[in-house]
């Protein structure tokens, strides 16, 4: 018999999940099958998922395929029709021990097809966790899940439920432990980042948990934030942006667009000005400080007008890493009832941002030449500046190293030691 075989859609969150559903699944001794975690948040994400089924289930005739992650989630009945499919299995269930136990004690097919639950019913954070995934470099905490907010377009908190938080002492346990076992690097992840604690005692705020982590785990060289809300960051993460060093300077935003009139569609609770202000402060705190931002193109109703506020939006706010989405509708949520925008006008507005996203890495790029940064090697030869950056290194070094080097020139997207 075999050890299953995962394949992974979709966000880092998504990833930390899947290396804690290996653990659960090793624990519970499941073999001969096939793990296939989904992601929902376009429709062309869970085509990718129905052709990534056909194909595990060609590679592996006799293997039992679960289908689990947000699509299964939003959309169960997709993938229980599918022939290919022998068991779906929901977000709250695929992170507990006795679903595992389950699907390896009864393997004949008397264990329930379809296990998905009411995600709007967790009240709390699955506390499977995991000590580190992937390189010695970094680590990835997930330190929230799901989000109350309804914007027009995502559907999202119907695969993750409501906002609910990991208590800060259980972060900062693991972190201490991740920094014991070598990992120079921690990286904060949630769905809605920027709402961690409002459910907990006392309501504290982001800001309050990054403190601490800092300040009960001083050993520890890096520690980054994944996507936020910068109209939901909080004084003390502002102060920690200011004064703590060892926060990364780079934030990736969760920004959407640049037109007011699309983000009040969205239903957004923030305004362009919003963005450009919370950039330009961040920066002054921090002059280093690099953003990174998710951008849709073609939302319902966006004109040539309202996409040229979306792409002022990217010099407006110095935005360096991009990602950009096309719209796509998604059944279920409001915005796929709007008047739509011609697809093959969605795909150009796409590319267009793209490209001025391009431009702006080009640009930071070119302006590090000469500086001196603190590299975090992820293998032998390619690291990451504080600002996230890849730095290419002719001579191997040590991987997870923090290694302080002068850049010297730059190919393409990447910078060279």
């Amino acid at each position: 018999m075999s050890a299953p075989v995962f394949s992974n859609h979709g966000c880092r969150l998504n990833q930390y999940e899947l290396e804690a559903m290996k653990e659960l699944a090793e624990d519970a001794g499941l073999r001969d099958a096939v793990v296939v975690n989904t992601c929902a948040v376009t429709a062309e994400a869970v085509r990718k998922a129905r052709q990534d089924i056909r194909k595990l289930r060609k590679a592996n005739p006799n293997a039992r395929l679960i289908v689990t992650g947000c699509a299964a989630q939003t959309e169960p009945e997709t993938f229980t029709a599918m022939g290919e499919v022998d068991a779906v299995i929901g977000n709250t269930e695929k992170m507990l021990g006795e679903t595992w136990q389950g699907l390896a004690a009864d393997f004949i097919g008397e264990t329930e097809a379809l296990q998905v639950d009411d995600i709007m019913s967790v009240t709390e954070t699955a506390g499977h966790l995991i000590d580190g995934f992937g390189t010695r470099s970094r680590a990835y905490v997930q330190v929230q899940n799901g989000c109350d907010h309804r914007c027009t377009f995502c559907i999202i908190p119907y695969g993750r439920g409501n906002s609910r938080s990991v208590p800060a002492g259980v972060v900062v346990d693991q972190i201490k432990r991740l920094v014991d076992k070598g990992f120079n690097e921690v990286v904060l992840t949630g769905v809605d980042l920027t709402s961690w604690g409002a459910d907990l005692p006392a309501a504290p705020r982001l800001g309050d948990l990054v403190m601490r982590i800092l300040k009960l785990v001083p050993d520890l060289p890096r520690l980054r934030i994944s996507s936020i809300d910068s109209i939901e960051v909080d004084e003390n993460l502002m102060q920690a942006i200011a004064n703590e060093s060892r926060l990364m300077p780079h934030l990736h935003l969760s920004l959407q667009h640049g037109d007011d009139m699309i983000l009040k569609r969205m239903k957004r609770r923030h305004l362009r000005d919003d963005a450009i202000n919370f950039c330009n402060e961040a920066r002054k705190l921090r002059p280093d400080m690099t953003f990174g931002a998710d951008i849709i193109a073609g939302f319902p109703t966006e004109t040539d007008a309202m996409f040229e506020n979306a792409l002022k939006l990217v010099s407006e706010c110095d935005l360096t890493w991009m990602h950009v989405f096309p719209y796509s509708a998604r059944t279920g949520t409001p915005a796929a009832r709007m008047p739509a925008v011609n697809g093959k006008l969605i795909k150009e507005r796409a590319a267009r941002l793209r490209a001025a996203g391009d431009a702006q890495v080009q640009s930071h790029l070119r302006a590090q030449i000469g500086k001196q940064h603190a590299v975090l090697m992820e293998n032998a030869h390619m690291g990451r500046t504080e600002q996230f950056a890849e730095v290419v290194f002719a001579n191997p070094q040590a991987e997870g190293a923090i290694v302080r080097t002068t850049i010297q020139g730059q190919t393409g997207t990447q910078l060279q030691a």
